[in-house]
Formats: C-alpha cells, sequence, structure tokens
C-alpha cells in the first residue's frame, strides 16, 4: 500500500481514511489537498477515482483544469480531451442540457474533445471505463497526426 501520488509506504490508518473517503490510495498529505481541492471546485469523487485509474494506466491527466472558461474534471491535453463527470445525469433538464451543448461547442472550437460519462459507471466499472478512454484517446492520436 503506496500513495499514488508520491510512492510513499502507507500505515493502516492512512490507507483506511483515504479509501473511505476517496476511494484511492493517498498519504495524509496528498488527501488533504485532494479533499481542499473537492471543496474549491465542488469536484466528484468518482473524478478523482478515474484521474488516479488514468494515471495507474500511464496516461498523464490533469485534475480540475481551466479551460478559458470553466474548470474541467479531467483534461487530457496530449490529446485535447476533456473529461466531465455527470454525477446527477438522471436530474438533467434541458435547461441543463443546452448549458453543456454550448460549453461543448466552447471546448470543440478550442479543439478539445469533450466526453461525459455517468458517475455509476466510475463507481462500478472503473478498469472498462479507463480501457474505453484509452481506446478514444488513440483514436484522436490518429486523427491528429491525419490533420
Amino acid at each position: 500500500m503506496t500513495c499514488l501520488e508520491c510512492n510513499k509506504e502507507l500505515g493502516y490508518l492512512d490507507h483506511k481514511n483515504a479509501m473511505e473517503s476517496l476511494g484511492v490510495e493517498l498519504c495524509e498529505k496528498h488527501q488533504a489537498r485532494i479533499e481542499k481541492l473537492i471543496e474549491k471546485n465542488n469536484t466528484p469523487l468518482e473524478a478523482i477515482q478515474l484521474y488516479y485509474g488514468l494515471k495507474e494506466a500511464g496516461v498523464s491527466a490533469m485534475l480540475e483544469w481551466w479551460d478559458g472558461k470553466k474548470s474541467i474534471d479531467i483534461a487530457i491535453s496530449r490529446v485535447k480531451l476533456n473529461i466531465e463527470i455527470d454525477s446527477q445525469y438522471d436530474k438533467l433538464s434541458h435547461e441543463q442540457a443546452i448549458n453543456d451543448l454550448e460549453e461543448d461547442m466552447h471546448s470543440f472550437k478550442n479543439g478539445f474533445t469533450t466526453i461525459r460519462i455517468p458517475h455509476v459507471l466510475i463507481r462500478y466499472y472503473l478498469k472498462e471505463t479507463v480501457n474505453n478512454i484509452i481506446g478514444i484517446m488513440e483514436g484522436l492520436k490518429a486523427n491528429i497526426k491525419a490533420i
């Protein structure tokens, strides 16, 4: 059991606290940083879990990346991919759907593709979600080279 950020060996209590509060293995220092990020940006827990799942798979991603208009849950700048976690997709109103579409248009005009992932996919199918994102990245890389 080591911290996913600094590879520091975790004691039982650090491991237990991080897993109970965030669902990922982090030392006390990095757990506190992530908790501040969550508080500041209202970051979904699933975004944290997906970020570390991608990191474990070798993907260089950024949490809460500012795109000039708003904060993106996860950004993978190498392939210009923005990932938003929909934590309340079942309560989506038409106003929110239009706002989401306009935000996606803004990102697309800047060369970024935005995908929205329901939080339940990450909660129950993290590995499959990571594998699918890697597949999307491969497709985006191929398109970037083709241009």
